[in-house]
């Protein structure tokens, strides 16, 4: 039997960092499973929060990963320890954000899709992380980017702190303007009716695309980055690097 969908929070408000919530269940592993969270799970090269939760009795379970169950509508919070003490279902629990973490993702994630207005080539996967990340590209020219002007052109666009907005648009939309995906081997996330579409600049000016991740508000909360690698993955892969300085 599936379990109902948990209320994502962290899709209306990226920046919430503590939030109640109500035990749904526990699954076969220990997973818990709650009405709704601010802890994204593990999806399209962002990794999945970690944080706390407590019990009403004021126990702290620590949560070393959180994936998704039934698709991308149910989220598991698994316990760092297999031998944590579970909630009952119907009790309420208290969640906390490892901020810190969350907030180096939704700042490599922003300047990934910086990256993706600025190499204009098809993305063949990508991976975030705290503080780094990576983009490849379907590229068969070695030099058609360099990493110096790629630092350079990044930076600026960071500088000029463009907001981050976004929208939503239905399934049909999205099916009817394919050319707004532009990773090749993560889909938008569909099937519920509508997709998020995440915009820079005004009017997505900067870069507009379908994305079910967190974000920065603004371009300048970036900070400063590098391009310290470009590595040739096959005859028509490039693999972009990215760090925070």
């Amino acid at each position: 039997m599936s379990e109902p969908p948990t209320a994502q929070l962290f899709r209306d408000d990226a920046f919430l960092k503590t939030c109640t919530s109500t035990v749904v269940g526990i699954n076969e592993r220990g997973g818990i499973i709650l009405d709704r969270s601010i802890f994204y799970a593990s999806s399209g090269g962002q990794p999945g929060d970690t944080g706390t939760m407590q019990l009403a009795s004021g126990e702290m379970i620590t949560i070393g990963a959180t994936v998704y169950q039934d698709g991308k509508t149910t989220i598991v919070h698994v316990p760092a320890a297999a031998d944590s003490a579970l909630p009952a279902p119907g009790e309420q629990v208290t969640l906390n954000l490892d901020w810190d973490k969350r907030h180096l993702y939704m700042r490599i994630h922003s300047c990934l899709h910086l990256m993706c207005a600025l190499v204009d080539f098809p993305v063949t996967g990508g991976q975030i992380g705290a503080g780094t990340g990576r983009l490849d590209f379907a590229i068969e020219d070695a030099g058609a980017i360099d990493k110096q002007d790629l630092t350079t052109r990044l930076n600026e666009l960071i500088s000029a702190n463009h907001a981050i907005t976004d929208h939503w648009i239905t399934d049909d939309e999205m099916a009817a303007n394919p050319d707004m995906i532009r990773t090749m081997s993560v889909k938008p996330p569909m099937g519920q009716g509508r997709v998020r579409i995440v915009d820079i600049g005004e009017g997505g000016g900067v870069d507009s695309q379908p994305c079910g991740g967190t974000h920065v508000a603004a371009t300048g909360e970036i900070g400063a980055v590098e391009v310290p690698k470009i590595e040739k993955k096959g005859r028509q892969n490039r693999r972009v690097r990215l760090k925070l300085l």
